[in-house]
């Protein structure tokens, strides 16, 4: 069993929103990992990270990633699940979707919230531009499929990825697949 697409991206670029929705639109489970660590700890992830400190904070999102992965849903991962290599790893033989926001619009989504810690800092932008920088390379390493979300409403680009979905799964001649 294995997930019918893994959503990866940015703080703020509507992995949980598109998740949700793409998960109805396929009729399957959504398992987003901050939700798992957030109910497995009963705390949010913020909080969580701050506690035990990012690299523990890592370990732990690796092994909620491990057990998302052996689901049939849409799965959606923290914004630095991508950081950890044995989560590259495990994403090598799924179908990934990056969710890519400029870094104005990720910053923008995500000054309305103060549960994110790493971008609890002086400079929002400043530290949205490091991570962007940390962090696209592996995006654009574990993905099949980038779609751009600026000034796209959330049914545009669940439409966008059901095609993707549609034509891997032409590809690939299965036949089971649902859309």
């Amino acid at each position: 069993m294995k997930p019918r697409v893994v959503l990866v991206g940015l703080p703020g670029s509507g992995k949980t929103t598109i998740g949700k929705r793409l998960s109805n639109a396929l009729s399957v489970g959504l398992v987003d990992t901050d939700q798992v660590l957030e109910q497995r700890f009963s705390k949010p992830c913020g909080d969580l990270l701050t506690e035990v400190g990012e690299p523990e904070f890592r370990r732990l999102e690796a092994e909620a990633v491990a057990e998302a992965l052996q689901t049939n849903g849409v799965v959606s991962l923290g914004g630095g699940a991508v950081t950890t290599e044995s989560t590259r790893e495990l994403l090598q033989d799924q179908w990934v979707v990056y969710l890519n926001v400029s870094i104005d619009e990720g910053v923008r989504r995500t000054s309305r919230s103060d549960a994110r810690p790493l971008l609890r800092v002086k400079d929002p932008r400043q530290k949205y531009q490091e991570l962007f920088e940390q962090r696209s390379e592996w995006y654009e390493e574990v993905s099949n499929f980038m779609v751009h979300c600026d000034g796209k409403e959330p049914q545009r680009v669940v439409a966008d990825i059901l095609m993707f979905l549609e034509d891997m799964a032409a590809e690939e001649g299965d036949s089971n697949y649902d859309s």
